[in-house]
């Protein structure tokens, strides 16, 4: 089986973020999405409303799960025997960080492979920092978000 975990705070989730997880569905037979957890971070929502949001975006998806994890997120694949990590890049910022979280992840998980999808793109400036500002400051973030969730 092949199972992929797409990790993230999704604080909030995005359409950038959807739009990746949509496009991985045919390319694996489980996809978790993965919410992570960290007491240092503060959050605009709690983990609990960040995975119902997940959650409600993908309830008619039967390959996509949700799931929190805390701790490295090659420990975690290990853990679900996931063989794969899919992750979006945006820019060439991201593929830079990225190809080093890849090769660290590589050797720590027991040669789990990381699979980039590079965003569409309508979606290439969309980031969860950026909306939570929009958020924060009354704006309408609503072009950023799956149709829905947070009205």
């Amino acid at each position: 089986m092949k199972i992929a975990v797409f990790p993230g705070s999704f604080d909030p989730i995005t359409i950038g973020h959807v739009e990746i997880v949509r496009r991985a569905i045919p390319l694996f037979d489980k996809i978790i999405i993965a919410v992570g957890v960290n007491s240092q971070k503060k959050y605009l929502y709690s983990l609990e409303e960040r995975m119902k949001h997940i959650e409600a975006v993908f309830e008619h998806e039967d390959k996509v799960s949700v799931d929190k994890h805390e701790g490295l997120t090659a420990h975690y694949c290990m853990k679900k025997n996931a063989k794969f990590l899919l992750r979006g890049l945006r820019n060439a910022a991201d593929f830079d960080y990225e190809k080093q979280l890849s090769q660290m992840n590589h050797i720590i998980g027991d040669g789990v492979e990381t699979v980039f999808l590079i965003s569409h793109p309508q979606y290439s400036h969309i980031s969860s920092t950026l909306v939570r500002e929009v958020i924060k400051g009354g704006g309408d973030a609503s072009p950023f978000l799956p149709d829905g969730l947070f009205k």
